[in-house]
């Protein structure tokens, strides 16, 4: 192949990138709504990211001379039962659910996608093995599984990511698997094969690429679910529980002064829908934008 052929090709693809990539662009951004729940969830990221610079309190400080006061200019949420600042709670409360979300999405992602790539790829013996434990676990509802595990291993943050791990687990490993089972009957698998190409090289360089898109849009959707099932435990008290300033333990606080001061439940229960939705509309985006056959519907 002559300088100047490589110089052509290397043209032809280079804008074919751009174009590919200004078209996702174009179809993720082309529904005006995600853009103001992406904006809620970079909100989200910054108070996490900053919450010791821009909660106006210590959330953790109890006066309990200023316990239940109405929303006003010293606190624009009001106190809570123990006076503190509801508003520098629900803060802190952000830092507390993209953790777990996080670390339990990402962790069910990564196990999921190893065992979907092993499952689908060499099938066999360990296909039926690993097939099998993820329907057990699919047997129950993720929020049932992640429950029972709470209760065994206590409350606490780490406990409810565990939890979550096991709970989302199946979702991934089940995309990953028919991914990997459509994709390895691909023509560039067989060349690989017969070229040589050790087990780890195709799995890694040819199979996982062409299998991540659904996995991306799968974590954003997660993401709201992880939250909200961490607002849920920590609600019914196996979750994350004082004096940690968790969402869903603030809405079952808030509960028992409903009549008395509404907003210290219905705050943090704001903030969980506002969260949980615009994750679901981001991921609903996403799928449209990588999702070759939804491209030309928006």
């Amino acid at each position: 192949m002559t300088t100047e052929t490589v110089r052509t090709v290397n043209n032809m693809e280079l804008p074919s990138k751009n174009h590919e990539l200004r078209r996702f662009f174009r179809v993720f951004l082309s529904r005006k709504i995600v853009i103001i729940y992406g904006m809620i969830i970079l909100a989200m990221f910054i108070m996490a990211l900053f919450a010791e610079f821009i909660a106006p309190y210590d959330p953790y400080q109890q006066n309990l001379s200023k316990a239940l006061q109405k929303p006003s200019m010293e606190h624009w949420l009001g106190t809570d039962g123990l006076g503190r600042d509801v508003l520098s709670r629900i803060i802190y409360g952000a830092r507390i659910s993209l953790i777990v979300g996080c670390v339990s999405v990402l962790g069910a992602a990564l196990i999921g996608i190893l065992l979907g790539l092993i499952s689908g790829y060499f099938g066999g013996f360990l296909d039926l093995v690993i097939s099998r434990i993820i329907d057990a676990l699919l047997s129950f509802p993720s929020l049932v599984l992640a429950l029972a595990i709470g209760v065994a291993l206590g409350s606490g943050m780490w406990t409810v990511i565990i939890a979550l791990i096991f709970g989302l687990l199946p979702s991934f490993t089940r995309v990953m698997r028919g991914q990997v089972l459509s994709v390895k009957e691909s023509d560039y698998i067989k060349a690989a094969e017969v070229i040589g190409s050790n087990n780890f090289r195709i799995l890694m360089k040819h199979v996982l690429p062409n299998c991540i898109s659904p996995i991306i849009v799968l974590i954003s959707l997660n993401m709201g679910i992880a939250i909200l099932s961490e607002a849920t435990l920590s609600f019914l008290g196996v979750g994350i529980t004082a004096p940690e300033a968790a969402w869903g333990a603030m809405v079952s606080e808030g509960q028992r002064y409903l009549l008395r001061n509404p907003i210290l439940s219905f705050a943090p229960g704001l903030c969980i829908m506002l969260v949980v939705l615009a994750f679901n509309m981001v991921g609903d985006a996403l799928r449209d934008a990588l999702d070759p056959k939804l491209r030309g519907t928006i």
